[in-house]
C-alpha cells in the first residue's frame, strides 16, 4: 500500500517540489494549499505527471478548523498518515519584521501565528493518524536563522540577518520539534526540523541563492529516513544545525 503524505503550503515553491518529488517516489500525495483553486491547479500539473496527487484545503490561519477536517477526510479514506510536512510559512515583506529595538508588534504576532501557533495548531489534530500509521515522520520546516547558536555566532552567514519575527517565530518551531519528538520518543514516529538552505521563493521575494530542488533536498530526505534514523534534531542537506 502506497505510504501517504500530507504537505502544508504545497502549491508553490518548495513544497511544491517535495510534492513533486514525494509523488514521483510512490507516495500518494496530499497537496495542501490555502486556496482550493490554486491547490487544484498545482495538483493537476503533477497528475500529469503520473503521481498520484490530491489537492486539500490547508490554512494556516484556520489551522484547527482545517486540520480536523483534514483528519476526517484521512480517517475516513486511509485510516492512517505516514508522513506530515509543514512547510507552510511566512516572512513580512512589508518591513514591518526588523531589528528588536523596530519590530512591529503587528509584523511579530502575524510571523508567530502562522510560523509557531498555526503550525502547532495544525499538527495536533493529525498526531492520531501519525501513530496510527505503521511508522511516520514530522518535518518542520525551520531556518537556520532560528538557530540561537548561529545567531550569537559572530563566524555565521546568520549572524548579521536580524529580522526578530521570523528568527523567533522559527526558533519557537525547533522549541515544538524538540518537545513533540521527546513526547514520542516511545513511539515510530520521527519528528525533526529541517532547514532548507536560502532557497528563491516568493517568501523572500525570489532573493534566495539555491534552487527549488536544492532546497526540496533535505525535505524529502527526512521524509522517508528509516526507522533507525535521529529524531528531534535540526539538519538541513549537507548535516546540522546547532539549537
Amino acid at each position: 500500500m502506497a505510504k501517504v503524505v500530507l504537505i502544508t503550503g504545497a502549491n508553490k515553491g518548495i513544497g511544491f517540489e517535495v510534492a513533486r518529488q514525494l509523488g514521483r517516489s510512490g507516495f500518494i500525495v496530499l497537496l495542501g494549499a490555502r486556496d482550493a483553486s490554486r491547490g487544484e491547479a498545482a495538483a493537476a500539473k503533477l497528475r500529469a505527471e503520473g503521481s498520484d496527487v490530491r489537492p486539500v484545503i490547508a490554512d494556516l490561519d484556520r489551522a484547527g478548523e482545517t486540520a480536523t477536517a483534514l483528519a476526517g477526510q484521512i480517517q475516513k479514506e486511509f485510516g492512517h498518515l505516514d508522513v506530515l510536512i509543514n512547510n507552510a510559512g511566512a516572512f513580512d515583506l512589508t518591513g514591518g519584521d526588523g531589528p528588536a529595538s523596530t519590530v512591529s508588534i503587528d509584523a511579530l504576532k502575524r510571523t508567530f501565528a502562522t510560523n509557531f501557533f498555526g503550525t502547532v495548531e495544525f499538527t495536533q489534530p493529525l498526531l492520531m493518524l501519525l501513530r496510527a500509521a505503521e511508522s511516520a515522520r514530522i518535518v518542520n520546516v525551520s531556518s537556520g536563522l532560528g538557530s540561537v547558536g548561529l545567531n550569537s555566532d559572530a563566524t555565521s552567514p546568520f549572524y548579521a540577518v536580524k529580522p526578530l519575527g521570523y528568527n523567533a517565530s522559527k526558533a519557537a518551531l525547533n522549541m515544538f520539534t524538540a518537545n513533540l519528538a521527546w513526547e514520542l520518543r516511545d513511539t515510530k514516529i520521527k519528528v525533526n526540523s529541517i532547514c532548507p538552505g536560502f532557497t528563491a521563493t516568493d517568501l523572500n521575494g525570489n532573493t534566495g541563492t539555491q534552487t527549488i530542488e536544492e532546497g526540496a533536498i533535505a525535505i524529502v530526505r527526512f521524509a522517508q529516513q528509516p526507522d533507525d534514523s535521529p529524531t528531534g534534531g535540526f539538519f538541513h542537506k549537507d548535516g546540522t544545525y546547532p539549537w
